[in-house]
């Protein structure tokens, strides 16, 4: 599998060969330094280490810059890639030319936190009529029994916290790689908000 930590950009539109609009997702790939490489003699299994972004040394604690080998600096961001294709040693640089000939990516991100929802924004309800008079618009509905059990189940959809979650999506084409830029250009949708950090695979299911 191949992976790399990268940051989203923003969105932006190119034109193909036909003259056809296609909005895009920009990625920014910036060289991810391999930290660590594990074996399976070792660890029971085979993965590489890699981190981006370093830190000054006065924000580190010693326990943390402890797992980084001599002349690597710390790394704000740290991710395990288990069967990494390639092969790559500690203190390797690797960019966006691991994914040249990809034709299509996984995206995993933290979604964008939309605070306490409603069951209409957060679970799609339709709700009540709005005309004057229903006294049911917005609201859940029954959510328990009056008689045994008396209570609410598990899992009833009802109202509180949305967004901000772990969100993986599949399949994105890759529209364009412009190497001089590291940059990596999606067709779909992109989990996160603008400059979060992403975790770019190769497609599992193409």
């Amino acid at each position: 599998m191949k992976g790399l930590i990268a940051k989203k950009v923003g969105m932006t539109q190119v034109f193909d060969e036909n003259g056809n609009l296609t909005p895009v997702t920009v990625i920014r790939v910036e060289p991810n330094t391999v930290v660590a490489c594990k074996t399976k003699e070792a660890f029971g299994y085979d993965a590489v280490v890699l981190g981006v972004d370093d830190l000054k040394p006065t924000h580190v604690s010693k326990p943390y810059a402890g797992q980084f080998p001599e002349g690597i600096t710390p790394k704000r961001h740290l991710k395990e890639f288990r069967d990494f294709e390639g092969e790559v040693s500690v203190g390797d640089q690797v960019g966006i030319e691991l994914f040249e000939t990809a034709r299509f990516l996984d995206v995993t991100a933290i979604s964008k936190g939309k605070g306490f929802q409603g069951v209409m924004k957060r679970w799609g309800f339709h709700g009540g009529r709005a005309s004057h008079g229903s006294k049911f618009h917005r609201e859940p509905g029954s959510t328990g029994q009056c008689t045994s059990p008396g209570r609410s189940f598990k899992n009833v959809k009802m109202p509180g916290r949305m967004g901000r979650e772990r969100i993986t999506v599949q399949n994105l084409k890759v529209v364009k790689v412009d190497p001089e830029l590291k940059v990596v250009m999606v067709r779909g949708s992109v989990p996160g908000n603008k400059d979060c950090t992403l975790i770019v695979k190769s497609a599992v299911k193409k």
